[in-house]
């Protein structure tokens, strides 16, 4: 548990496997537009894909969220 709680860890998770690769653009981004433009042709794989990309945004807004509900509560 204390991984998931880890800032710099789940920082670098973003940075690096969020984003990779990176050129021409960050893969995520890529695949965030496609699911925008309604996801036309998109298969199991690129689904599986979007959720491992996305997963290290996922455990970066749930700290963030309980970072914030922590401190209103205190």
């Amino acid at each position: 548990m204390k991984l998931l709680n880890d800032w710099k860890l789940i920082l670098l998770l973003c940075l690096t496997l969020g984003l990779a690769p990176f050129f021409p653009e960050p893969h995520i981004w890529g695949k965030i537009q496609w699911i925008a433009g309604g996801a036309n042709g998109m298969g199991f794989k690129d689904w599986f894909d979007v959720v491992f990309h996305g997963f290290p945004f996922l455990l970066l807004l749930r700290l963030i969220i309980i970072k914030t509900t922590r401190k209103n509560a205190a």
